[in-house]
């Protein structure tokens, strides 16, 4: 179920939604608008490799806008640093933000219960736009979660994507810190005993 203005509001009043900055004439009837920073990254390889960590090359939009262009890939930011710790927060694009042609994510729209950070977009456009720091560039749509969550997200063993004070600034991907075996005899990362058997070798014998 996905929360209303009045239940945004709430939870934001009892500290389990935390958006900061939090301005109410961002909150919609279903929704909250977040804001694109001024930090915008890129791979700095052009060919990348899921098993190896990939750096990324910051920068900052100037004051008169950054041009995007189609073919590559850019990782942006919010402007606000949130928390859910009871609901389910969805990132989503806004509808004048998918009339431009920009793409705000690929596959990572869903945050876990106990996400504490501020969001990173994967910006692709399919035409050239120019874009704005502080521009509203998406919404956060939260939903309710049925039953008692044991595992929240910064309490995971494995979690990658957490914040480390370094302010909104976009984070590269950690595919790398997966446990998975690059190997293509093992289906490149299925685990060995999921992964197919190999077929016996039979021998015959004629006599």
């Amino acid at each position: 179920m996905v929360l209303s203005d009045t239940a945004i509001l709430k939870a934001v009043q009892e500290g389990t939604i935390v958006i900061d900055p939090f301005d109410i004439e961002c909150l919609g009837s279903n929704s909250y608008d977040v804001h694109l920073s001024k930090h915008l990254a890129v791979y700095e390889a052009d060919t990348l490799d899921a098993a190896k960590h990939n750096t990324i090359r910051y920068f900052e939009i100037p004051a008169d806008g950054y041009l995007l262009v189609p073919g590559k890939l850019y990782l942006g930011s919010t402007i606000e640093y949130t928390e859910c710790h009871a609901h389910v927060p969805v990132l989503d694009g806004k509808s004048s933000t998918g009339r431009l042609g920009i793409l705000i994510h690929l596959t990572a729209g869903r945050g876990d219960v106990g996400y504490s950070n501020f969001w990173t977009f994967e910006l692709i456009v399919v035409h050239p736009v120019r874009v704005y720091a502080g521009m509203p560039i998406a919404q956060l749509v939260y939903h309710s979660v049925l039953g008692e969550v044991e595992r929240l997200y910064t309490k995971k063993p494995n979690v990658k994507y957490v914040y480390q004070g370094r302010g909104p600034k976009p984070q590269e991907s950690m595919m790398f810190k997966n446990k998975f075996k690059p190997n293509p005899e093992d289906y490149r990362g299925i685990p060995s005993e999921y992964a197919p058997k190999q077929p016996v070798q039979k021998t015959f014998f004629v006599g």
